[in-house]
């Protein structure tokens, strides 16, 4: 039977860039699965998606969906029929629920009874039919972050619907939605192209591009970067490529054709990270530099479009980009002449939030905590003063007219700045540092005082507003309190501080109640915030893709450090599967078992009788010293010293009988395994890991 093919494309008004990539993947997946749903078969599925369309082709499908045979259970035979063989009330019920006659009514053996069962046989329905009825819930049940409305229709959107393509094979399969009805017709480029109309779904990729229009969203980032790297090469440039930026001129273009500009070399004298950032931000530019990073008065971007006029382009481009250095420069060299403490003091105007003060009061906050935590992390003398004047004037440059403009300069800035201003090069750095990281993936703060003043930064946050009880819960986290907390765990994490979760947020807790009163108890408030840590923890594990268990293991045993815990969930995730581990966990699972039969009691090794009990009891022993002698962030070395125990607790378990009618032998025993099984859980749960 011959396979058909499938095209639905629908014609939007062009699209925000940020939202294609999502809808590009709903599409293909509440395809797939209605496909399922249907019960059709098919080949592939492929997606497209520009700026003023979103399609899928299907190939491979049926021309009907597949025959369905159901076979329903109903009563047992016993109550199906009476006495003489009969249906009785009950049956022809079962029947009538199910829209069958009795004749389709047949008994099957379930576990050594008899049960009537309804067979339903369902031919399969023609393939256009099917999408006649489905489509309109396909296109319409597409989610985006914001919707629409336009002229006289109800339905909700990103933006107004314009044309529906819909072909199987050479069909149109007609639907309605918007006003719109299907056709073969398609529009291309909005500029260069002309609409088209399509015989078969296979045409669609090779006539759109006769149209300038690069339908796969794979082969337009090719182009972009193909075109770019040639230019690079000719020109003996370096062109850095941001993802972030090259994924939405992806989806800003239908056709791309690379071009290069440039700009008066004066603005060099421009910090760079405003120029990368004000070509990037405004234009959708990617900066230019040589071989050794240096920035070069050029920039690299993409037009929608064809190759022609591109001199008149180029110098649209830069007329508009010149505006925009010209701008920051007067930002750059304005800021220049507000001296810092001025900055400053120009904070108490600036509200941090309505039930936490200023951010003149925030910055008392956070060096009162900062303060308080230098000697957590072992800060020298030096180095809090450093702290000291840095958390004093962190949030400087929120006052300045750069930040203001762009708003993801900020810290960027303030470390220029203050270094201008003559500032220690430690506080300078530790002024842009407290910003780290600021999302997931970005850089950590290198230096002692930058860490330790993004840990108050972050903590004075979460601590305000879980002390008002807005803590974020579900999807809702309008404060961004899980960035600050994954900001925290990160850090700790990362550098590996010997530090546990109670005695930093008791630090800061104390800390911050001396500038400022709690709304909450502090005791309600420290255990929420301990908790909301070990839940990022958690999830910081679960994306590096440690195994469920060996999280689970690790978080059900004494909670301590989490840099030490995440440690310790990573080396298991390593370990579980080797076969000596496994003997090593089977051990500890059967000793903490039994051991819930134990009360809390002391070891009398006058009673251990057997050679068995007093080896595992020295083993015991040896193994506590051990430990002790173990360094805590010596995850490995902690594991090596409970494995020791693995042998003599199996050995212990074929020679000695625990659960002895003597009720002080066995009382002994059972101490003995609590023990060992408090022991071992100081590490991890072992009974949560799985084979």
């Amino acid at each position: 039977m011959a396979k058909r093919e499938f095209l639905l494309e629908i014609g939007l008004e062009e699209m925000p860039a940020r939202v294609i990539p999502d809808a590009i993947r709903q599409l293909k997946e509440k395809t797939a699965a209605w496909l399922a749903a249907s019960r059709l078969s098919y080949d592939a599925i492929r997606a497209f998606a520009t700026p003023r369309r979103l399609a899928v082709w299907v190939s491979g499908l049926p021309n009907k969906q597949d025959d369905l045979r159901q076979e329903i259970k109903g009563p047992a035979k016993n109550i199906a029929v009476d006495e003489t063989g009969a249906w009785t009330k009950a049956a022809l019920g079962f029947a009538r629920s199910q829209g069958v006659s009795p004749d389709a009514l047949v008994f099957r053996d379930v576990g050594g009874h008899s049960y009537v069962f309804a067979v339903k046989d369902s031919p399969g329905r023609p393939v256009k039919e099917l999408l006649e009825e489905g489509l309109p819930d396909l296109v319409t049940g597409l989610h985006f972050p914001k919707h629409m409305r336009w002229g006289s229709q109800t339905l909700r959107y990103i933006r107004p619907i314009r044309w529906l393509v819909a072909l199987l094979d050479e069909e149109v399969v007609p639907v309605h939605i918007a006003g719109v009805t299907s056709d073969r017709r398609t529009r291309g480029h909005r500029f260069l192209g002309d609409t088209i109309a399509l015989r078969h779904p296979s045409e669609y990729v090779q006539r759109l591009q006769e149209q300038w229009v690069i339908a796969d969203v794979d082969e337009r980032r090719q182009m972009i970067v193909d075109q770019v790297n040639n230019l690079a090469r000719e020109k003996g440039w370096t062109v850095p490529m941001d993802g972030d930026l090259l994924e939405e001129i992806v989806h800003l273009v239908e056709y791309p054709t690379v071009l290069y500009g440039a700009f008066d070399s004066a603005f060099l004298e421009i910090p760079s990270p405003v120029l990368i950032t004000s070509m990037r931000e405004h234009q959708r530019y990617f900066p230019v530099t040589d071989g050794e990073g240096r920035l070069l008065p050029y920039f690299v971007t993409v037009r929608n479009g064809d190759d022609r006029h591109l001199d008149v382009v180029r110098k649209g481009n830069e007329k508009v980009l010149r505006a925009r250095l010209s701008d920051a420069r007067f930002f750059y060299e304005e800021d220049q002449k507000l001296p810092i403490d001025q900055a400053v003091s120009k904070l108490e105007q600036v509200v941090f939030h309505e039930g936490l003060g200023t951010m003149g009061d925030k910055l008392r906050r956070v060096r009162n905590i900062a303060m308080a935590l230098a000697p957590l992390f072992g800060l020298d003398a030096q180095s809090q003063q450093q702290l000291s004047r840095a958390a004093e004037i962190c949030k400087f440059d929120l006052v300045t007219q750069m930040v203001y403009e762009f708003p993801e300069l900020e810290g960027i800035m303030g470390q220029v700045y203050a270094r201008l201003a003559g500032e220690n090069e430690a506080v300078s750095q530790a002024v842009f540092e407290h910003h780290l990281p600021r999302h997931a993936g970005d850089a950590l703060p290198s230096s002692p005082v930058g860490t330790v003043l993004s840990l108050a930064d972050k903590l004075d946050t979460l601590i305000g507003f879980f002390s008002l009880g807005l803590i974020p819960t579900g999807s809702q986290d309008p404060y961004a309190l899980r960035r600050q907390a994954n900001g925290v765990v990160q850090i700790l994490v990362h550098g590996a501080y010997d530090l546990t979760v109670e005695e930093l947020l008791k630090t800061a807790l104390a800390a911050y109640q001396e500038r400022q009163g709690l709304e909450r108890p502090a005791e309600t408030l420290l255990e929420d915030l301990r908790e909301f840590l070990f839940q990022r923890l958690k999830h910081l594990l679960q994306e590096e893709h440690v195994r469920h268990d060996c999280i689970d293991a690790v978080f059900a045993s004494t909670r301590h450090g989490l840099a030490g815990m995440a440690q310790r969930a990573r080396l298991l995730h390593e370990q579980v599967a080797r076969e000596e581990m496994k003997s090593t966990w089977e051990a500890f699972t059967r000793v903490k078992n039994l051991a819930a039969k134990a009360v809390h009691a002391a070891i009398n090794p006058e009673r251990l009788t057997e050679a068995a009990e007093k080896r595992l009891y020295e083993t015991y022993r040896k193994a506590v010293d051990a430990w002790e002698a173990t360094a805590a962030s010596d995850v490995a070395g902690q594991l090596a010293v409970l494995s020791e125990l693995a042998e003599p607790i199996h050995q212990f378990f074929a020679d000695v009988m625990v659960m002895v009618d003597d009720e002080a032998v066995r009382a002994n025993r059972l101490a003995l395994l609590r023990q060992i099984a408090d022991f071992t859980d100081r590490y991890a749960d072992f009974t949560q890991l799985q084979v």
